[in-house]
């Protein structure tokens, strides 16, 4: 996600009228677990509009059957499918890296083959068998 969206930028009551929930939800999502928002040094809650996208997926969730505890197992599995998959393009990337680089190796070495081979008939007199 961009940096604007995890800005922490709504109280309490604005992030609850976006979610479409009570703001004592909100702070029951955050007993369990299922959200963090922002403290301010007040302590005052501040929600991101990432944070209102993850209310509306727990919504989703819940109104499709599963639990809160479901719904933490979810969001925990797709927060660690999210991280693996960053490591897994970080990754590929290196390996194309790498592999371009040997092959540039490989493709020196080549060259400086050429250099040093000798024709085996330039090396040896002309004999011819008759």
């Amino acid at each position: 996600m961009s940096k604007e969206t995890r800005r922490a930028v709504f109280v309490i009551s604005v992030a609850a009228e976006l979610a479409g929930m009570h703001p004592q939800t909100l702070r029951i999502y955050e007993r369990k677990g299922l959200i963090e928002p922002f403290r301010t040094s007040g302590g005052t809650r501040r929600y991101s509009q990432e944070d209102i996208d993850r209310l509306n997926q727990i919504q989703e969730l819940t109104e499709q059957g599963l639990n809160l505890e479901g719904v933490k197992q979810v969001i925990e599995y797709q927060d660690q499918i999210a991280k693996l998959e960053k490591r897994v393009a970080s990754l590929e990337a290196k390996l194309d890296s790498l592999q371009r680089e040997a092959e540039r190796r490989l493709s020196e070495v080549h060259r400086s083959y050429r250099h040093e081979i000798v024709l085996r008939s330039a090396m040896l007199p002309d004999v011819s068998r008759d």
